[in-house]
């Protein structure tokens, strides 16, 4: 008791106290100077940037520097980097990692103690783990579904300023000054990229980058053509607000529509394992025989093989692209 005592304590500090300095780090000028030497590094790679800057990228995957080395050797560790990026999140991999592996544990360690059923720390240890992945995967959702919601209203005010006489640069600054977040932080980083030295073409891609949206790509495409073309950009902004706000009505009606088939789906997915969890605390003898006797161990395997299949399947029919 003792023991469990001790182990509890020490995942529970450990827990407040990463929180504590996660909340407490700030968007530091250190950070965004890192954030204009990746800009300009990304430039770089693709060949267009003019001014043959030659500076290395900085990326801070984790504040131990043993530890960063090691992250950069392995480009998986930069992609999850935007990935957080892009989920508005100001975390670096490292703290990242380390918050899912102490939730990790303080998930397997409550388990052990508090249930006799074979596996079940293990599974606690899995499922606590990726509470934060799921987390991340979330907030990223919302604010890409976020930023193409609103995406219409920049590309409004970008095309009154330019009918006003404005600098196509200067729309790019009103955006990041009278619209809300995200639009307004990811067009002012586009904005104080282009204002640094970096090419407004080399700028653009990287917007592209940083919002990975099929609205945006349209987006800088069409600025791109017309730089080389020419044409009425106020009129091509125009059309792309109209074409965004369509596909938007339309993934509403969708939405409205498929809105009883999701909650069936929801409802067909967790029943099982709900159903398992609840008949492992009402009666543990019973669900007991499935983990000790060998061919219970074959039919959970085979009932997670058909979960699996049958999810994938549901979300398959329900889920449709617009």
């Amino acid at each position: 008791m003792a023991l469990m005592i001790s182990v509890l304590t020490f995942v529970v500090v450990a827990v407040i106290v990463l929180l504590v300095s996660m909340l407490a780090s700030t968007d530091s000028s250190q950070d965004v100077i890192h954030r204009r030497l990746e800009a300009v590094t990304r430039a770089e790679q693709r060949g267009g940037n003019s001014l043959g800057l030659k500076l290395l990228r900085d990326e801070m995957l984790s504040s131990v520097p043993l530890l960063h080395r090691w992250m950069k050797q392995w480009t998986w560790f930069a992609r999850f980097k935007s990935f957080l990026t892009q989920a508005g999140m100001k975390i670096n991999p490292g703290k990242f990692f380390l918050l899912s592996g102490v939730l990790g544990l303080a998930g397997y360690v409550l388990a052990a103690y508090t249930t006799r059923i074979p596996g079940a720390p293990i599974l606690s240890a899995l499922v606590a783990g990726a509470i934060p992945f799921m987390v991340a995967a979330g907030k990223r959702r919302r604010r890409l579904r976020k930023f193409e919601e609103h995406f219409p209203e920049a590309l409004d005010l970008l095309g009154r300023a330019v009918r006003a006489g404005h600098a196509f640069t200067t729309g790019l600054e009103m955006i990041g000054k009278e619209t809300s977040e995200p639009i307004a932080g990811e067009f002012r980083t586009t904005f104080d990229e282009q204002k640094f030295g970096i090419p407004l073409r080399d700028a653009l891609l990287n917007l592209t980058e940083r919002v990975p949206l099929i609205d945006v790509q349209f987006f800088v495409t069409a600025l791109l053509v017309q730089r080389d073309t020419g044409g009425n950009l106020a009129e091509i902004l125009d059309g792309l607000s109209r074409v965004i706000r369509d596909r938007f009505r339309l993934y509403r009606e969708v939405r409205v529509k498929t809105a009883q088939g999701k909650l069936t789906a929801g409802i067909l997915i967790a029943l099982p394992p709900v159903m398992a969890f609840m008949l492992a605390i009402l009666n543990p003898g019973y669900m007991r025989v499935l983990f000790e006797d060998p061919r219970g161990l074959m039919v959970l395997a085979l009932a997670g093989v058909n979960q699996i299949v049958g999810s994938a399947i549901i979300w398959k029919i329900i889920h449709i692209e617009v």
